[in-house]
């Protein structure tokens, strides 16, 4: 009896190893999940939002624009403008210049954040290019747009937001 044991203990061992690197695996959409639901570490939903606020002219909050590529990356990504001043409640519109490198038609996806991660839920696009991914053909190159309104309920004590956008090649990923 012994013996039959011993022969399944590798079985188990690997099904443990199996499903110990399946929940690890699993781990991370959950947890993207979790991020835009509650807007923990900055991570904002990819749908477009409507909002209607009257603008608080008497408030200014910088909103920085950062655009960036893993390093080897297929494209070039930057925003048009560093920087905006912007009024809380009022509509605004910047782009990002995205080009794709290589020889071939390229699928690319922009995924976003804020910081500091307690202001994303007062961060609101209209419009993105992050909703969707984006195909590029061989060395095209793009403006892709964010139309945005900073909340007039941000607290007080945060005048500067940055969104991030991180571009990747998902050319390969069939959805």
């Amino acid at each position: 009896m012994s013996g039959t044991r011993d022969r399944l203990l590798p079985v188990k061992l690997a099904s443990i190893g199996l499903a110990m690197f399946a929940f690890g695996f699993a781990l991370v959409p959950l947890y993207d999940v979790f991020c835009v639901l509650t807007g923990l570490n900055g991570k904002t939903a990819n749908a477009a939002t409507v909002v209607v606020a009257a603008p608080d002219v008497n408030r200014t909050v910088r909103v920085e624009f950062v655009g960036s590529v893993a390093r080897g990356s297929p494209w070039q990504f930057a925003p048009d403008v560093t920087h905006l001043d912007v009024h809380p409640g009022q509509m605004y519109e910047t782009h990002f210049l995205a080009r794709n490198l290589r020889e071939r038609e390229l699928t690319g996806r922009a995924v976003p954040s804020i910081a500091p991660g307690t202001a994303a839920k007062y961060f609101n696009k209209t419009e993105c290019f992050c909703f969707t991914s984006q195909q590029f053909q061989p060395h095209e190159e793009r403006e892709l747009k964010v139309a945005f309104m900073v909340a007039p309920q941000l607290p007080d004590d945060i005048d500067t937001l940055s969104l991030a956008y991180t571009y990747f090649d998902v050319s390969e990923i069939k959805d």
